[in-house]
């Protein structure tokens, strides 16, 4: 048997009789850390303990110290019958090692009791006057990095011990928090005449004198705190609503459709002219369009952001099994591999034109006819060198040439669509984005004809009124410009 203790927040008066009796019991006794108030006072009774401080010197890190705690606890039961093990506050509360032990009682079959103390959660909670019936989280400060942050809840944030830590705590909360939120530091809750609790601003937390492993922190809900994405789901729902907003309850999956094309192209200049603040704001409309249609989705009880969110991470996980599993790849090429034959297997493609099938028609049409040549590559449908592709344009152009006096323009567009669609397989061979190199062009076209336009202006000449070979002598020192 293994039995757990918890010796309370640090005050004496908060033991409670069960840790007591199990302290006087005269079984082997071991505790996690001598630092806490309560354990000069438990050797005062002459109750004699074992303390593990020194794994903290032995190991290079937390989880390694708790491991081997764990691990010596076990090895000590297979000497005695009866190990007593206490530690900080409640057994249950923030307490690593005896998370540990439990899983290797329970895989061992070694029976454990818990004698359950007061925490310092709920000395925290007495003091600050919280009720946690209003939402109220408990974070490890040690695990703030891979926690989600949500001002609909207060949060409690544990074992900040020193100023190192005290930093990445506050680097973390500011990526959501205001740096002036008001904030509680919390140290030796319910220790009398150590106990410190204040309000501070959150970006002075690394600045505090007394920071030592009694301290926690506690982050009242609401306030100025940063939006998150739970919060742009209820401003839409607010836009949906019947007191909302007209023109967005009218909308539909359809009527949003071309926006979210629009709005991934405003996202791509942003990226383009690398204006960081454009950036986020054009990504902040594609996400606007995300949460719209998922807002749609569960108005209409098919589908939530939740769905979604699951969707993507399930395909992300599966389709990269060099992370997630135990595939093993030597290049990102071989990731783009891997990722094709996932993904045909996922979406049942029996041939390489069930793949060309399945890329979507509503692309702009650059982009899908590089996707298309790109399939037939993979089974060798290429040209060896970009000479032959080269060639390729030079023989749809006299096809063109030939035609394009006719009168029949079916004929006519098919072999305009010949030509462009061997000028996107020059750039594609190139390793160029047509898409891309096209929107270039036309923004030079446009910055020219500016200059041309400018100049007439100057020169109080109506465009109207200039000839071409006018207006082409300008074209040409526009390029200079």
């Amino acid at each position: 048997m293994i039995k757990i203790l918890g010796l309370g927040p640090g005050s004496p008066e908060a033991l409670t009789l069960g840790t007591l009796n199990e302290l006087k019991s005269g079984k082997d006794i071991y505790l996690r850390t001598e630092k806490h108030p309560t354990v000069d006072y438990i050797k005062s009774m002459d109750i004699k303990v074992h303390t593990y401080d020194f794994a903290y010197d032995k190991f290079d890190s937390f989880d390694k110290v708790y491991q081997f705690i764990a691990e010596d606890l076990i090895k000590r039961h297979e000497i005695v019958d009866e190990v007593i093990y206490a530690v900080p506050g409640h057994p249950l509360v923030a307490e690593r090692t005896v998370n540990i032990l439990i899983q290797l009682c329970e895989a061992q079959g070694i029976p454990i009791e818990i004698v359950p103390a007061v925490s310092f959660i709920d000395v925290i909670i007495e003091r600050l006057k919280i009720d946690p019936i209003n939402g109220l989280k408990i974070i490890d400060a040690f695990d703030v990095e891979n926690q989600r942050l949500d001002n609909n809840t207060g949060l409690i944030i544990t074992q900040v011990y020193d100023k190192l830590i005290s930093s990445a705590v506050k680097i973390r909360l500011l990526d959501y928090y205001h740096y002036d939120k008001e904030i509680y530091f919390v140290r030796a809750a319910g220790v009398k005449g150590e106990e410190s609790i204040r309000k501070i601003p959150l970006y002075t937390l690394d600045r505090q004198t007394d920071i030592d492993y009694l301290t926690s922190l506690y982050i009242p809900k609401g306030g100025k705190e940063n939006k998150g994405l739970s919060d742009l789901l209820e401003i839409m729902e607010k836009l949906r609503s019947e007191e909302g907003c007209p023109w967005d309850r009218e909308q539909t999956h359809e009527s949003l459709k071309r926006y979210l094309v629009e709005e991934s192209y405003e996202v791509i200049e942003a990226i383009e002219e690398k204006n960081d603040e454009k950036i986020i704001e054009e990504l902040g409309d594609v996400l606007l369009q995300v949460v719209f249609h998922a807002v749609i989705g569960k108005e209409e009880g098919y589908f939530n952001i939740n769905d979604i969110i699951n969707s993507i991470s399930k395909k992300m996980i599966d389709r990269h099994p060099h992370v997630f599993g135990d595939t093993k790849v030597n290049n990102s090429k071989e990731v783009i591999i891997n990722w094709e034959e996932i993904k045909g297997i996922e979406k049942g493609y029996d041939t390489v034109v069930d793949a060309m099938k399945h890329i979507a028609k509503s692309l702009p049409s650059l982009i899908r006819a590089e996707k298309v040549q790109s399939k037939a590559k993979k089974v060798g449908f290429d040209f060896d060198v970009v000479d032959g592709a080269m060639e390729k344009i030079i023989e749809e152009f006299y096809e063109l040439k030939e035609v394009y006096k006719g009168s029949n323009e079916a004929i006519i567009e098919e072999e305009m669509g010949d030509l462009i669609f061997s000028c996107v397989n020059v750039a594609r061979i190139l390793g160029i984005d047509s898409e891309l190199a096209l929107n270039k062009t036309i923004n030079k076209f446009i910055k020219r004809f500016r200059f041309i336009e400018d100049t007439a202006r100057d020169k109080k000449v109506k465009l109207e009124r200039m000839s071409l070979k006018e207006m082409d002598k300008l074209w040409n020192l526009s390029k200079g410009k």
